[in-house]
């Protein structure tokens, strides 16, 4: 048998996915509904233009495969030109996989409460540096520590 007490749960429980509270630094004020919505719509914005650009790079890509043939009657400058092109392409798809992926994780980190919090120490990244770069995974000093290697 149920009582009244055992239906009391913790508010934080009681929480879906969309309200769950994240960790910002002691000097900042909480994600506000409008702030965490605004995050929320330039990474699937960033989604929706990493896709397209990663489908056109690829495209361009397979254009460039297609053209290139056997490369017969090309002088060495063609045959150079059309390698720096494809390596351009190449550079440009993997460019925006990578990023795609960042967003997609970032809105992932977002969805199960994980959002704003340093994956090296854990501790929080900040709100400022979040909506600046909203796919940043590491706080400051993680971030700095990592580009000096």
């Amino acid at each position: 048998m149920t009582t009244t007490a055992d239906k009391r749960t913790p508010a934080a429980s009681r929480r879906t996915a969309s309200e769950k509270v994240l960790v910002v630094r002691e000097d900042e004020s909480p994600w506000t509904t409008a702030e965490l919505k605004e995050v929320r719509s330039e990474l699937e914005h960033d989604i929706e233009q990493l896709s397209s650009e990663l489908r056109n790079a690829q495209d361009d890509l397979v254009d460039l495969m297609r053209d290139s043939g056997d490369g017969a009657g090309d002088d060495q400058a063609d045959a150079g030109a059309k390698t720096y092109e494809r390596e351009q392409e190449i550079s440009l798809a993997n460019n925006a996989r990578d990023m795609l992926e960042q967003s997609e994780h970032a809105l992932q980190r977002l969805d199960d409460g994980t959002y704003g919090i340093c994956e090296s120490c854990g501790s929080p990244i900040g709100k400022l540096r979040l909506q600046a770069a909203p796919r940043a995974t590491l706080c400051m000093p993680c971030k700095m520590k990592q580009e000096r290697r």
